[in-house]
């Protein structure tokens, strides 16, 4: 298994996973994470692109920005 990472589509589900497994706190009951769209919100506003659609960071990432 490779750790490579080959777009900023899989380094945002990297960061995505490893959050919700290092914080399970900041899970709400819903499955939903603000705390882990707001990190990666910022991390998508610093490197100048779009934001995700799906504020609420549930488990299905439907706004995966695709570089």
């Amino acid at each position: 298994m490779s750790d490579e990472i080959h777009s900023y589509a899989q380094l945002q589900q990297q960061i995505h996973d490893a959050l919700r497994v290092q914080h399970p706190d900041w899970i709400e009951p819903n499955g939903n994470c603000p705390t882990c769209a707001s990190y990666e919100s910022r991390l998508a506003e610093l490197l100048g692109l779009p934001h995700r659609t799906n504020s609420g960071c549930g488990d299905k990432l439907s706004g995966l920005i695709r570089v």
